[in-house]
């Protein structure tokens, strides 16, 4: 089985796949599903800008030539007029655990600093969420502390840890 991990922008034809793995409890696990949204919303905002927006943007994963999930990124403010992005990540439950998070990650961290001008980018995970962390790790982010009660979910808030990559720490072509 071919193991290359590649990302992709996202065509009309993923919207499917994009919307199942977005909107099925099962399929987005306990970290990554935040309740029933009106799912066509996925559409609108393909048909808007190609899910490749200035703020915002996902791109699909990948392995092999089989599409396994999608990376997203999003920017946030900063102190001043600084700003950094913020990554996550979604896999199909088959593909996880394989190593293809971690290179997914690493591979939006080397596009996004060799086409954006942002510094530093981070990523939050909920403190469970161990597999996740693992592979942020993997992927060269440092473990920076816990952000209490940073997201809700499961009628709940939910403490997050955060890890983030700066520009000049960071070695394009790793693992």
């Amino acid at each position: 089985m071919d193991d290359h991990v590649r990302l992709r922008p996202m065509a009309e034809e993923d919207l499917p796949f994009f919307e199942r793995l977005r909107t099925d409890p099962d399929l987005a696990g306990p970290f990554l599903w935040d309740g029933w949204h009106d799912s066509r919303r996925f559409r609108r905002r393909w048909e808007q800008d190609g899910w490749l927006g200035e703020d915002s943007g996902n791109l699909m994963v990948e392995r092999g030539g089989d599409l396994i999930g999608l990376v997203s990124y999003r920017r946030v403010p900063l102190a001043g007029v600084a700003w950094c992005w913020s990554i996550g990540i979604s896999l199909m439950p088959e593909a996880r655990g394989r190593g293809a998070g971690s290179r997914a990650q690493r591979l939006l961290v080397e596009y996004l600093f060799a086409y954006t001008l942002a510094h530093r980018i981070q990523a939050e995970t909920d403190v469970g969420n161990l597999a996740e962390q693992r592979a942020l790790e993997k992927a060269g982010f440092t473990r920076e502390g816990v952000m209490r009660a940073g997201a809700f979910f499961g009628g709940r808030y939910h403490d997050e840890v955060v890890y983030s990559v700066l520009r000049d720490e960071f070695s394009p072509g790793g693992p």
